[in-house]
């Protein structure tokens, strides 16, 4: 069965947010967006760039976001074939919003990403909850961000 990617939007408050996430909440859309600012690629670029991507993964976000207007593929006409992918209009109007995670991801990754470097200074570790299969999860405990 499909999966239904839109919905209608009630239009309560947030709506305009539920409608944004919308379009970005495949697990590599907004990762494959970030990098298509710089400028267009290829399958097999964005495939190298996003290593844990598997091809059929990736070709399914980029088909979503080629429906949803935010990327354009572009066909050459030659053996073999030649595709590439570069931003939309719109898919360029999410440029602030793709910049402002950014902006807020390196800002904070150390309290999800991978531990840093000897010497670094280091956010003190978030509280570990556990879940029922014994795997330990880290929890998010917002701080104020200087």
């Amino acid at each position: 069965m499909a999966k239904v990617r839109h919905s209608r939007f009630d239009c309560a408050p947030g709506c305009a947010v539920e409608a944004a996430i919308g379009l970005i909440d495949g697990k590599w859309k907004s990762v494959i967006l970030f990098h298509l600012l710089e400028r267009t690629l290829r399958f097999g670029e964005l495939s190298r760039i996003l290593a844990s991507v598997t091809p059929r993964m990736l070709t399914n976000q980029l088909r979503e976001l080629e429906e949803d207007g935010l990327v354009v593929r572009t066909v050459y006409p030659q053996v073999p074939p030649k595709v590439e992918y570069s931003l939309s209009p719109l898919g360029r109007s999410m440029e602030p919003v793709l910049m402002a995670l950014k902006v807020w991801g390196d800002a904070n990754i150390g309290r999800f990403g991978k531990p840093k470097a000897v010497g670094e200074k280091q956010n003190p570790p978030a509280p570990t909850g556990q879940t029922a299969g014994g795997h330990q999860w880290a929890r998010y405990d917002p701080e104020p961000i200087e």
